[in-house]
């Protein structure tokens, strides 16, 4: 099997997920009196989820560049 020539960037992902989900939680405090505040107001449970994906993503991939440095 070859290997991708592209790294993956679980770094950014995991950023991006961090940021997505910290936008679907406090989305509703600022969307307040408009049509798009009930959508959001009921995505807390994504909201959640995101934030965890995120920081998960972001400690695996700390931890990879962790014990990659540790074998140089």
């Amino acid at each position: 099997m070859a290997r991708p020539s592209r790294q993956p960037r679980m770094l950014e992902r995991g950023i991006l997920c961090l940021l997505i989900g910290a936008a679907v939680l406090l989305g509703p405090h600022f969307l307040q009196g408009t049509r798009w505040f009930e959508m959001v107001a009921g995505a807390s449970v994504v909201g959640w989820f995101a934030l965890a994906l995120g920081a998960a993503l972001v400690v695996v991939e700390l931890v990879k560049r962790g014990r990659d440095s540790q074998r140089r």
